[in-house]
Parts: structure tokens; C-alpha cells; sequence
């Protein structure tokens, strides 16, 4: 049976912004099984059977008796129990039951919706679904690179996993937008000014994965100087120049705060740009990603000067999400004029 225009196009939003609910959960939760330690867990990857979890003592035993194969239970873990076992191997379990719901959660309201959206516009919702296929296997091969000779995941793999992440989110978000607002309006930015402020919020998230990966936020917990000076005196500032920076703890702080003040010049330089050309039609886009920006940089200094501690980092990584999303509907706002008042998918 067919469904009118309007009809579908609530099924879709409320299908969107349902699944930009699960996603930022499931980085949230991805957050927190880092920061707890708790990616390493679980050794196997089962995609069907993994979904059950331990159901009796020897399913308990069984699996702590893999952990027990790893490097970080070898090297950091071994004084744990099967009980504190127990408590990282659900934070990974939540974390891998939450992209398996976001899988199916896609895919069948999508092929539902693949005989009621034109063809054209179907072609980015697939792209999305291969991107959250990708994810799990990205996850997968982040999660391998710590089984071996190592206590920790690579943190390179870590921000891939990352990045993808807020990728689909952004997707999400720019196709919810779609079906939701109307532009009456033809101010515009030029085209590359939100761009370039999104890719800077995606490099500073790509860096805070280093830095979380490699636990570089527990040293040099002092601000706005790392220890005694601005440049960390573990380093020379030519070594910022090799790619062996990537891998240095202190070196990759010393981005991620720079890239930190990069970004909010560069705010300011859109918020003038702005207010001085009167645009309104940016004022509440422009003036909340303002204020979740303060946030965010004001957590910033917070995790680091308490040493990373766990609920501030992870306050720091939900607003992160925020922080994303305020600057996709600006660069949305500015894509759109009067003469496009959607983009339909239907």
C-alpha cells in the first residue's frame, strides 16, 4: 500500500533522529569502555552467538580464562578477580549489543523504505548502512590490534573508529535536517567557512583519540603551560614535524591544545564575520555552537587538570557530539537557501 509524501516523511525523521539517539549512545558508551579499559574483554568475535552473555559460572570462567591470554591482563590485570573481570566485560558487551542494534535498527526500516523513496535519494542512506557495516568490522580490527604484544588498542585504529563514528552521525543529522527544516532565507557564508570549521572539529577529534588512546591527558596536567613551559620539555619542537609525533604523549597534547585555541579563533572569526553582515538567519546556530563550544573547552582544561578523571572525560565526549552537530546544521544553514526549502527524499 502506498503511503503519501508527508506520512513517510515523519516515518523517516522519527527513524532518523531515533537512530542519531543510538548512535551518540553508542560513542558514548564507546567512550566510557575506553576510558574503563574494558575494549580488551572480550577476545572473540562472534556475531550472532556474542550476543548472549555469560549464563552460569563456567561461561564466567571461560571467558576471563581468554582475558587471561592478553597482554594487558599478563602485564596490568593480573592481580584481577573473575568479579572486577566481570565489570569490564559489560561495558564491551553493552558496546557491541549497541552496534548490533543500530545494525538492525538500519536496515529494516531501510529496505522499507527503499520502495517509497526516489532512487537518487536512496543512494546516501545505503552509503550510511555501508558505513555502519564498516564500523563493526573497523571495531573488530581496533579491538585485534590490542591482543597482541600490547596492553592497549592502537590508537590510530581507535580514532578510524572514531571519526567513522561521527561521520555516520553527521550523515544522519544533515538527512534528519532534511526532512525537518525550511530555509527562508538566501544569506550565505562562503561555501568553505563552515567546511573548514568542521574539518578543524574533526581533526581535534581525531587528535583527542590519540590522546585518549595513549592516556596522554594524565601527564602534564597543568594549564594553560605544560609543566614549566608552553612546549613540553620532553620533546624538541622539531619532533612535532615527524610522524612519530602522532605516537608521543606529550606531543599529541601539545596538538590537541593548540588545535583547541585554532578552533575558537576561528570562531570568532565567524562570529564577526556574522554579526557584522547581518546575517541572521546563522544567529541561534552561530551563537549555540558559541556556547557549547565554552563548554567544551572549559571541560577540556577541567579533564586535564584533574588528572583525566573519568566522568569529566566523559562529559567531555558527549559534548564533543554536540559540538559536531551545532557546526553540521551551520554548515546545513549555509547550503540552503529560499529557491531549496528541502532537499525531498521522496
Amino acid at each position: 500500500m502506498y503511503i503519501e509524501n508527508q506520512q513517510i516523511k515523519n516515518y523517516v525523521s522519527i527513524w532518523l533522529v531515533t537512530m542519531f539517539s543510538l548512535i551518540s549512545v553508542m560513542i558514548i558508551v564507546g567512550g566510557l569502555t575506553r576510558l574503563t579499559d574494558s575494549g580488551l574483554s572480550i577476545t572473540q568475535w562472534q556475531l550472532f552467538s556474542g550476543i548472549i552473555p555469560p549464563l552460569n559460572d563456567q561461561h564466567w570462567v571461560n571467558y576471563f580464562n581468554l582475558y587471561k591470554n592478553t597482554s594487558e591482563y599478563k602485564l596490568q590485570n593480573f592481580y584481577m578477580s573473575i568479579d572486577e573481570f566481570k565489570i569490564i566485560f559489560w561495558w564491551e558487551w553493552l558496546h557491541r549489543f549497541l552496534g548490533r542494534l543500530i545494525g538492525i535498527y538500519y536496515l529494516i526500516p531501510l529496505i522499507f523504505f527503499s520502495f517509497k523513496i526516489r532512487f537518487k535519494n536512496l543512494i546516501i542512506l545505503y552509503l550510511i548502512f555501508f558505513l555502519i557495516c564498516f564500523q563493526g568490522f573497523m571495531g573488530w580490527y581496533m579491538v585485534s590490534s590490542g591482543l597482541v604484544d600490547r596492553i592497549d588498542v592502537s590508537h590510530f585504529r581507535l580514532s578510524v573508529h572514531l571519526v567513522i563514528a561521527f561521520i555516520i552521525l553527521s550523515l544522519i543529522l544533515w538527512n534528519y535536517f532534511n526532512t525537518k527544516i525550511i530555509v527562508f532565507s538566501d544569506e550565505k557564508l562562503k561555501f568553505s567557512i563552515p567546511v573548514i570549521f568542521l574539518i578543524l572539529i574533526f581533526m581535534q577529534i581525531t587528535i583527542g583519540a590519540f590522546v585518549s588512546g595513549m592516556d596522554a591527558g594524565k601527564i602534564y596536567n597543568s594549564w594553560p603551560l605544560m609543566g614549566a613551559s608552553y612546549f613540553p620539555n620532553d620533546n624538541n619542537f622539531i619532533d612535532l614535524f615527524n610522524f612519530s609525533a602522532f605516537s608521543e604523549p606529550s606531543l599529541v597534547q601539545f596538538m590537541h591544545r593548540n588545535l583547541a585555541y585554532i578552533i575558537c579563533l576561528f570562531y570568532l572569526f565567524l562570529l564577526i564575520k556574522i554579526y557584522i553582515n547581518n546575517l541572521s538567519k546563522f544567529y541561534f546556530a552561530i551563537n549555540i555552537l558559541g556556547l557549547v563550544l565554552l563548554i567544551q573547552v572549559l571541560l577540556g582544561i577541567f579533564t586535564l587538570t584533574h588528572n583525566a578523571q573519568l566522568m569529566l572525560s566523559s562529559m567531555h565526549q558527549i559534548t564533543s557530539i554536540f559540538l559536531v552537530s551545532t557546526s553540521v546544521y551551520l554548515l546545513y544553514l549555509n547550503s540552503k537557501s529560499s529557491k531549496h526549502h528541502s532537499n525531498q527524499l521522496f
